[in-house]
């Protein structure tokens, strides 16, 4: 019953005779416009080549509509093939990507799965209109990791000292079965007569394909084992040689010899055998992948993606710190292999290097020979090693050395040098302690870490879909075009 009060009038009847164009109800601001006339606009060639060998079938989707659907997908927090499938039926913004004709989620999942190299070139090449846009300024890149969920179940997991308890027993169950089955062969034959008998018993096949299967997880297992065990007596003989040169004896207690195999509790997952046990941000433990990021200040553009299976990032500065580098190099932005030090605040300050002029680039003045370009990480990146691979990527390191705890007043400010025989270690706290090492390392908080917190929870990004490190690391930089495209939509409309 109205009453006395009016409503407007509504005949869902009438659409259903009536066509709605996409362009008359979404803004026009809306970002699948944006993507629409960019994507449009990059070389695509990296996805054509798939196609020059492969001649079979009816003709594909069209490649530029195909990357708009996977990267608008991705922007707005939509990752499974099966739900942009149905948006493209469903959704007015998917329905201007793709028109009337739709492709379905196999088709979407193998476009995604045939271009993984491609969505690495198209990361560069969103790079390269961030650069063009003078969104990459270079006053400080920030590093930092965060732990995204694997494609692969704890339930599908064994550990070592369990798989080898496993084999013995398959072993032994095997070996039964097939006492058994030739017993019954034997009785068969003399009361039937002959019979083929090349047929295995069904409980004989599972049980050999679990004991292949197990077999190849042990042989990993072990083969990570000796690889740990050959890196491990490779530092020892390294700090050995540095002792006979130094004439320094080692104290303590004579260490173990290395073991080349692996510990009971050493696990692998049968799902995916590439992604590793990882502590996560509930403090627990799951399969997860680290998903690496360098993020640039002034706009959080991401500009180095990376994905690894190891837990611990002491191992990936000097990596992302070298892969930076040859990042910004591939978009045109060259960085100075040494850089002038400032008044010294560097860990190398007591070792003044020469000047080298830098080539022109996008953004000219951010990389001016006299501009230290600093990388931030927090303590888990440091390490001396970290320090010194760092700056010899061209970068002027701002690694924590430690972590400050919650309501502990801070030291004030040093000036000078730090000691001439200070370790890096304690040049590096020095620096830190500086007022202009404070104030560079204070940002790296607010340049990279809400970037992990709009990827996770804003687009609702927390696990891989695919699976193995390639396809994985071929995702994230899907992933981390998508956020640049966003920031540069941002910008753009911001700028009109």
């Amino acid at each position: 019953m109205e009453g006395h009060k009016k409503f407007r009038e509504w005949t869902p009847e009438r659409y259903l005779t009536e066509g709605i164009r996409p362009a008359d109800v979404l803004p026009e601001d809306d970002v699948v416009f944006f993507l629409l006339e960019t994507i449009s606009r990059l070389d695509l060639s990296a996805f054509y080549a798939y196609y020059e060998a492969e001649t079979r079938g009816a003709p594909p989707f069209s490649v530029p509509m195909m990357c708009m659907l996977l990267v608008y997908a991705y922007s707005i927090g939509v990752f499974s093939s099966r739900k942009i499938a149905a948006a493209c039926e469903r959704n007015l913004a998917f329905i201007a990507i793709v028109g009337s004709d739709a492709p379905d989620f196999r088709t979407i999942s193998e476009f995604r799965r045939h271009h993984l190299d491609a969505f690495e070139d198209l990361f560069v090449k969103v790079l390269r209109l961030a650069a063009e846009a003078k969104m990459i300024k270079l006053g400080n890149l920030a590093l930092d990791g965060s732990k995204f969920k694997a494609n692969a179940s704890r339930h599908k997991a064994m550990s070592y000292g369990y798989m080898t308890k496993e084999v013995e027993r398959l072993r032994a169950e095997i070996q039964e079965l097939t006492r058994k089955a030739q017993q019954t062969d034997a009785e068969e034959d003399a009361a039937l007569g002959s019979r083929r008998g090349d047929e295995l018993p069904e409980e004989l096949k599972r049980r050999e394909n679990r004991l292949l299967v197990i077999e190849g997880a042990l042989k990993r297992l072990e083969a990570e084992a000796a690889q740990k065990a050959e890196a491990e007596q490779r530092r020892r003989d390294e700090t050995q040689a540095e002792r006979e040169a130094t004439g320094k004896k080692r104290g303590g207690w004579p260490a173990k010899p290395v073991d080349s195999t692996p510990e009971d509790k050493a696990q692998t997952n049968f799902t995916d055998a590439e992604s590793k046990i990882m502590k996560t941000s509930n403090k627990g433990f799951d399969y997860c992948f680290n998903a690496q990021a360098t993020v640039d200040g002034e706009h959080q553009i991401i500009v180095c993606p990376d994905v690894t299976a190891e837990a611990n990032d002491k191992q990936q500065a000097g990596r992302m710190a070298g892969k930076t580098r040859e990042m910004l190099e591939a978009v045109g932005i060259a960085i100075p292999r040494t850089l002038e030090q400032g008044p010294a605040e560097g860990p190398q300050a007591q070792q003044p290097q020469a000047q080298q002029p830098v080539p022109p680039s996008p953004t000219p003045e951010a990389t001016t020979a006299k501009t230290k370009i600093p990388m931030t990480m927090d303590n888990g990146y440091f390490s001396e090693d970290a320090v010194q691979a760092v700056a010899a990527a061209g970068f002027d390191p701002h690694i924590a050395v430690g972590r400050q705890k919650h309501n502990q007043p801070q030291s004030g400010d040093v000036e000078g040098p730090p000691p001439e025989d200070a370790t890096v270690k304690e040049k590096m706290a020095h620096k830190l302690r500086t007022k202009s090492g404070r104030a560079c390392y204070a940002q790296r908080k607010q340049i990279v870490e809400p970037v992990f917190g709009q990827i996770k929870h804003v687009r609702g990004f927390r696990q891989f879909l695919l699976r193995g490190l390639k396809k994985v690391r071929a995702e994230w930089h899907l992933i981390c075009l998508t956020h640049n495209l966003l920031k540069i939509w941002r910008h753009q409309y911001a700028l009109t």
